[in-house]
């Protein structure tokens, strides 16, 4: 049993510890051909890393992308492709902004009124989520499609909505346009850190907490059971009386919740409102990093501190010379190989799997041999 436990977490780290490997060759590859030096290149990073402000914006920007990861390695428990993340996050953040820069809202206590903008944020995640899902349940529409669409629709319907004319306002000294700013009583203050002039976002206990609570619905609930089950067999669940049509709307609007949380600390801890500069992405980031953290709480969290690293230290790049889409490169790289490399392992642990039946089989038929 010992061997087998040892056995199963080296092919757990085998598969993201490759990709990084082979990503980091290949973009050193790059730069020799180009004629920079991988070692120069790598030193510019780590020394950009040791700065208080580098490291802080790279925590925060993990923050994020770990919320992001969460959101689609709920999907991915149920065997579904949640691609509207980035959808679904955007849609809530501007919605939720919105509403907490009303002036209804200014009268509420602060603390009442941060949770009130988070949670009409998960509300908003969850039901654009939810057309997916239904359509999935009622038509058997791919959820890849309809996520796909969904996104196109949310980025128009925000560009509609986010006019002075209607939810948004001229921002004075820029061309800029966004929603109403949200007042102080309405912020989650950052945490000061000594030597960096940005502060770390106050919502970063909100994305542990996402963590901890992704981990015991998992592992701990049995609702959690019931959708990785349907996942790995939906015949098999059906036979032990679980309906798939439920697991798939439970997991569309938990992992569209989840979504709408992504924008938050950004919202709450910096900005303040929702702009024409409003990080966007972050939905296909957090693929990435889930893919890279094998959709494990603690292994997603690592990703995303790797990606908000090399995020972060692409600018010291253009300082030295070195063209910063070296990061980009190795991002990809890492995205595509990691995928291969979790196949190749995958097939190993099968293949490994057999010889050991194979060989519990030999042993179990050997007495019986002897005694004939």
């Amino acid at each position: 049993m010992r061997t087998l436990s040892a056995r199963s977490v080296l092919l757990g780290l085998a598969a993201p510890l490759g990709a990084l490997l082979f990503s980091v060759l290949v973009c050193a590859l790059i730069l020799i051909i180009s004629g920079h030096s991988p070692v120069a290149t790598v030193d510019s990073m780590v020394t950009a890393a040791r700065r208080p402000r580098t490291s802080i914006n790279s925590i925060n920007s993990a923050v994020q992308y770990y919320l992001a990861a969460v959101a689609v390695a709920i999907g991915f428990r149920m065997k579904l492709f949640n691609i509207g993340v980035d959808g679904q996050y955007r849609l809530a953040a501007m919605l939720s902004a919105a509403m907490a820069g009303a002036a209804f809202m200014e009268s509420l206590p602060s603390v009442l009124r941060v949770t009130m903008t988070i949670v009409a944020a998960m509300l908003v995640g969850a039901v654009w989520a939810g057309i997916a899902a239904l359509l999935k349940v009622t038509r058997g529409v791919s959820e890849v499609i309809s996520t796909i669409m969904l996104n196109a629709i949310a980025t128009y319907l925000v560009s509609y909505l986010l006019n002075p004319a209607r939810l948004a306002e001229d921002v004075p000294g820029s061309n800029n346009i966004s929603t109403k700013p949200i007042t102080e009583g309405g912020q989650v203050p950052g945490i000061e850190i000594p030597g960096s002039t940005s502060p770390l976002f106050g919502l970063v206990f909100l994305a542990a907490a996402v963590g901890v609570g992704f981990w015991f619905l998992f592992s701990r609930t049995r609702l959690g059971f019931e959708i990785k089950a349907t996942g790995l067999s939906e015949s098999a669940a059906v036979a032990s009386g679980v309906s798939v049509k439920k697991m798939v709307m439970l997991s569309m609007l938990l992992s569209g919740a989840i979504a709408g949380l992504i924008g938050m600390p950004q919202l709450l801890g910096s900005s303040h409102s929702y702009a024409l500069d409003f990080p966007p992405g972050l939905g296909f980031i957090g693929i990435a990093v889930a893919l890279l953290g094998r959709n494990h709480p603690i292994g997603m969290a690592f990703a995303a501190l790797l990606w908000g690293f090399l995020d972060n230290s692409a600018n010291a790049l253009d300082i030295s010379g070195v063209p910063r889409e070296i990061v980009l490169i190795m991002q990809g790289v890492i995205v595509l190989s990691v995928v291969v490399a979790y196949e190749l392992v995958r097939r190993y642990r099968v293949r490994a799997e057999q010889r050991d039946v194979g060989r519990a089989l030999a042993i179990q038929k050997s007495p019986e041999e002897v005694s004939v």
